[in-house]
């Protein structure tokens, strides 16, 4: 029967494979025992309720290997019919061609881009240690379960991955069990055209317990590898289980298995050679019974008692048991940001990395769920947990020391916040480049992860040109989802943390300076939240506006007052938020940058592409099209035309 249950998980992957004519059936051929293993011998869930909040965890890494998944949900009872498994990759099915998060039940993590599995599990690793230490007493364990991935040799060789890897190993994460697809084969040919590395070497110097597991179809060595992995707490695992990449087809064990369909004649060869002989996408009974079976004294006897339990928790700690409901139910955060924010003094002069590093630790105080870190840049980010440096002597500390390990870091925040925590990150915002394949992971799964970024503009000065953001403002913009918000003051910052923190659909990154700026007399945490508004009012009728965001806000307002001495009466606009202003209703953006005022003015220290949409033809562009430079900031800022004589100049050219 186990035997039976693994080739129906096979045929039913090759049989969607083939009729959308599209997918990769060498691993759904290769590495069917180990998810067979893992479903019906370890992996704690419920198909009835995917969501449980205790349950293991599993990353599909390889996320080509799609089709093994929904094999593997669909016979384990989630809601995934077979219809759906018959639209595999077509238009609307819950079936896409990689998994993607929130569209299909059972899919922890959107994959696909390779490594980035390994990276997101990290950061659900940590959410689940640090969490256990929140909420666990003695006699009530209400936060004990695992993290799997199934990750192929191509996982291994990104460099998200390694990153990722390294970190997980230093932080000790005994719960995090890396199922290794060794088949040798990868896309273009063998591994060994573009790897020689010692694998069990590599991860055993970055601290982490190897097994190996000689024959991929010996599901019982792969059930004593995982037992054995689950007895090592103070280390993660690898197991290596060698397999053979399209196993039992003709193909077996070359390239041409990997992304191809197998076609009709290959398939029939591959059903005999299994031993199976029903029509496609038919599956007996008895099998879904004996999956069913399988997870009757593990995951469903598993969930029942954790039910119980939090019940007993809740009348035995019912502060804790307050909080832990709303964890476990996903509520919104419960902050007073009022409250946090009343409590904070305005500085009339502080660079807004300043002010939001000490408006992060209150924020911390006020709300147990936010953790985080920077990539090696906690002094100059101010972005830094609170209650110390996480690890294994201290899973309370809530400052994650990410090292310079951007990609990983984002990636690592992605899995913080699919766990329920709220995770933050900071670093340059020149680095943002090395986070990008992850934060567009974060706005497509539609999470509310945080990323901070200081030192956002040419402002920057001695570093140069390497160290100077231009084009990546807009390029995060571009990014659907994703809100970009770059405040003008402490104010505004309040503003952006407030957004970040409420939002439950997609990611924040806030934009930091780290020169001083002033606190600006017309800057509202309301009004902001808009995404723009009217910072400063024009005395009588409008001549030309002025739009800017974060430092350059400040020079409008000082240009404007320049130019009313001069007869020309401009508007200021604070525009922190494209994303949050495209959102507001015609009638408000009509009133902030009316239609028939056409002579405008967007300053903006960084790349003019996508400001047209606001100023129009008619309008002029304040920004910058080149590197920066290396000079004291405030130089590289004159020379640049970032200057009040500069700004009423291109006013006064148009009116």
């Amino acid at each position: 029967m186990e035997k039976k249950a693994i080739n129906a998980m096979r045929i039913l992957g090759v049989d969607m494979i083939n009729k959308a004519n599209s997918g990769h059936p060498g691993i759904v051929l290769g590495a069917a025992p180990i998810m067979y293993t893992l479903f019906t011998k370890h992996l704690k869930f419920d198909p009835k309720d995917p969501k449980w909040f205790d349950r293991d965890r599993f990353i599909m890494s390889a996320g080509h290997g799609s089709a093994l998944l929904y094999s593997a949900l669909h016979l384990n009872g989630y809601d995934l019919p077979m219809e759906e498994l018959k639209n595999f990759r077509q238009w609307g099915s819950k079936t896409p061609g990689h998994p993607e998060y929130g569209h299909t039940p059972g899919v922890e993590s959107t994959t696909g881009p390779l490594g980035q599995g390994i990276a997101t599990s990290v950061g659900l690793a940590i959410a689940e240690k640090y969490l256990a230490a929140t909420f666990n007493k003695d006699d009530k364990k209400v936060i004990d379960h695992y993290t799997y991935v199934l990750c192929g040799d191509g996982d291994l060789q990104e460099g998200v991955a390694l990153e990722a890897i390294s970190l997980a190993g230093h932080l000790g994460l005994g719960k995090l069990i890396l199922l290794f697809d060794s088949n040798d084969i990868q896309l273009d040919g063998p591994v060994n055209l573009a790897s020689s590395e010692d694998v069990k070497g590599k991860f055993e110097a970055m601290n982490w317990n190897y097994i190996k597991v000689e024959d991929g179809e010996d599901y019982e060595n792969i059930h004593k590898a995982i037992t054995q992995a689950k007895g090592n707490s103070s280390k993660p695992t690898i197991i290596e289980v060698k397999t053979i990449i399209g196993h039992g087809s003709p193909h077996a064990g070359k390239n041409a298995t990997h992304g191809s369909p197998l076609g009709e004649e290959n398939t029939v060869v591959t059903r005999k050679t299994l031993g199976w002989d029903k029509e496609p996408f038919t599956i007996d009974q008895d099998i879904y019974n004996h999956y069913s079976e399988q997870n009757q004294n593990k995951g469903i006897k598993a969930y029942k008692e954790w039910i119980k339990l939090v019940d007993e928790y809740e009348k035995s700690y019912p502060q804790e048991g307050k909080e832990l409901k709303g964890l476990t139910n996903y509520q919104p955060l419960n902050i007073d940001f009022d409250k946090v924010f009343n409590s904070y003094e305005i500085k009339p002069s502080i660079a807004t990395r300043a002010s939001s590093g000490d408006l992060l630790n209150l924020l911390q105080e006020e709300c147990p769920l936010l953790i985080g870190g920077s990539a090696d840049l906690a002094s100059s980010t101010k972005v830094k947990g609170i209650n110390g440096d996480f690890g294994p002597d201290n899973l309370l500390g809530r400052n994650i020391n990410f090292g310079v390990r951007e990609h990983a870091m984002a990636a690592t925040v992605n899995g913080l916040v699919l766990h329920g925590l709220k995770g933050f990150s900071g670093g340059f915002f020149i680095f943002s480049d090395y986070m990008k394949p992850s934060l567009r992971l974060a706005a497509l799964m539609g999470i509310p992860s945080v990323f901070v970024f200081t030192h956002d503009s040419i402002a920057v000065g001695e570093d140069g040109p390497t160290h100077e953001p231009i084009e990546q403002i807009a390029g995060l913009r571009s990014i659907p989802n994703m809100d970009v918000i770059r405040p003008a003051d402490t104010t505004e910052v309040m503003g952006a943390w407030e957004q970040a923190l409420v939002s439950q659909s997609g990611p924040t990154c806030i934009l930091l300076t780290r020169q001083n700026l002033p606190a600006l007399k017309g800057s509202c945490r309301k009004e902001m939240k808009k995404g723009g508004y009217i910072i400063s009012k024009e005395q009588n009728k409008i001549d030309a506006i002025l739009i800017a965001t974060g430092s350059e806000v400040a020079l409008a307002v000082d240009a404007q007052e320049e130019l009313l001495k001069q007869g020309i009466d401009t508007r200021v606009v604070s525009l922190p938020s494209f994303k949050a202003f495209e959102e507001q209703s015609e009638e408000y953006k009509e009133s902030v940058l009316p239609k028939n005022i056409t002579k405008r003015v967007a300053i903006e220290m960084a790349s003019c592409f996508g400001w047209h949409k606001y100023i129009g033809f008619q309008g002029e562009t304040i920004t910058i099209d080149k590197f920066g430079a290396s000079a004291p900031g405030d130089e590289v800022i004159e020379k640049y035309g970032f200057t009040v004589e500069n700004v009423v100049s291109t006013v006064k050219a148009l009116v």
